[in-house]
């Protein structure tokens, strides 16, 4: 027992000669964070198909609904392979300010057994692949039922690029709004208000609908609706728990903030569109229900569930206001509310995750020595700066897109429909 002793001690004594370095656990794989993140991967990609493609779909005319499952379907397979060839290593290697570099393209210099914190960097190479993706595919719901094709993915390898990447490096990899201190856990900037800018200016670009204002326009399949909301709902989990890039205790804050938030959006949305229209609507819940998700995506993981419960009550009737009231005074024919929805909700919560973060109303705290007033200003700027960057590019997109195959189909087109002229498909038997 003495000599065991002794030997221990002197195994201990030899420890401490060496230096700091030398003894520092060397980082090892936790089996359960690596199928936490696989699993919340699957969730996220499951957002974008059958997700998006259902919500969207379901929101159109009959004759249009397979040209918005195809353009989510070819995207979100675009972006795939985007993200491996150049996108995951602009965005999270080492660059500047504003982009990361070329050390990570087709994903070179990542060895099989590379971690990301306490899971395979693989694994964070899917994982931000699948936002990428959903991402993309937010934005053509602004631009269904007159758009080309062709336009479309022109458009999206121009402002993937330079739009998503950046904002991706800007927030989440030590750039320029990181590096500000600006607070966004999940995507509210990178991924809603980002693509809620783009839609925006594509609409515009784009023009309204032939027949828009005089013929009515409404969605030709509420229950597909509705089984994309529950499929989003569902997969939103993965969204914002798995941000947490652990099964931890800040996973299950994220869990259950998106739990209360979506649930009081709900609630708001369709209390307020009864008692201004009379009747409350699957519809209004169904659009409560993204607004509340899209709300405290950017503040899921450092509010109380109290400041949470406020987000998702303030983002269910700032949603309704988006999609009714400013809609109209922006006279834009954004055909499935992306910027209602996704950009005013997306910077509501920004807005409040400045306020709600703060450990005297529940939150996890602020950097040492933030102040309330401080944080919110900062994420005000990460506001203003999305939507100009990827406005800008949004343009410049489209643009191309016009002058290389032209932006919009025929009014002829659009009236037959664009499943049969774009596609040579149609969704149900005439």
């Amino acid at each position: 027992m003495k000599m065991k002793k002794l030997v221990s001690l002197a195994g201990l004594g030899a420890v401490s000669m060496l230096p700091s370095w030398a003894i520092a656990a060397a980082p090892v794989v936790d089996k359960a964070d690596n199928a936490f993140m696989m699993i919340c991967t699957a969730l996220v990609l499951f957002m974008t198909l059958p997700g998006i493609a259902l919500f969207y779909g379901g929101l159109l005319r009959a004759k249009n609904v397979l040209s918005m499952l195809t353009q989510v379907a070819v995207t979100f397979a675009m972006v795939c392979v985007l993200w491996m060839i150049y996108g995951y290593s602009m965005a999270f290697s080492e660059g500047n300010a504003f982009f990361g570099g070329f050390d990570m393209a087709m994903l070179k210099n990542i060895p099989l057994e590379a971690l990301s914190g306490t899971f395979y960097q693989l694994i964070h190479v899917a994982f931000q692949c699948s936002f990428a993706c959903i991402t993309v595919g937010l934005i053509v719901g602004a631009l269904a039922e007159r758009i080309r094709f062709s336009a479309v993915l022109i458009f999206v390898l121009v402002w993937f690029t330079l739009a998503y990447l950046p904002m991706a490096h800007m927030v989440w990899a030590g750039g320029f709004l990181a590096a500000k201190g600006a607070l966004d856990f999940a995507g509210g900037t990178v991924v809603h208000i980002n693509a809620a800018s783009a839609g925006l200016v594509g609409a515009y670009m784009l023009g309204k609908r032939s027949g828009f204002g005089k013929e009515a326009f409404k969605p030709h399949n509420l229950p597909m609706v509705f089984t994309g909301t529950a499929i989003l709902y569902v997969g939103w989990f993965g969204f914002n728990a798995g941000s947490a890039s652990a099964a931890n205790a800040i996973a299950a804050l994220a869990f259950l903030n998106t739990v209360i938030a979506t649930a009081g959006a709900i609630l708001s949305w369709v209390f307020a569109e009864w008692m201004l229209r009379g009747k409350p609507s699957l519809l209004g819940a169904c659009s409560g229900c993204i607004a509340g998700l899209v709300a405290i995506t950017p503040a899921a993981g450092t509010v109380g569930v109290g400041g949470a419960l406020i987000i998702g009550l303030v983002g269910g009737a700032a949603g309704l206001w988006g999609v009714v009231a400013l809609k109209k005074w922006l006279r834009v024919d954004d055909v499935c509310d992306v910027f209602g929805v996704h950009g005013v909700c997306g910077i509501v919560g920004c807005i409040l995750t400045g306020v709600f973060s703060a450990a005297s109303l529940g939150g996890t705290g602020y950097a040492e020595g933030v102040t309330m007033g401080h944080q919110v200003g900062v994420q005000l700027l990460s506001i203003v700066v999305c939507l100009v960057w990827s406005g800008v590019v949004a343009f410049i997109g489209f643009k191309i897109a016009d002058m290389v195959v032209g932006l919009r189909v025929s009014e002829e087109q659009e009236r037959e429909g664009l499943d049969v002229n774009s596609h040579g498909e149609n969704a149900y038997n005439q």
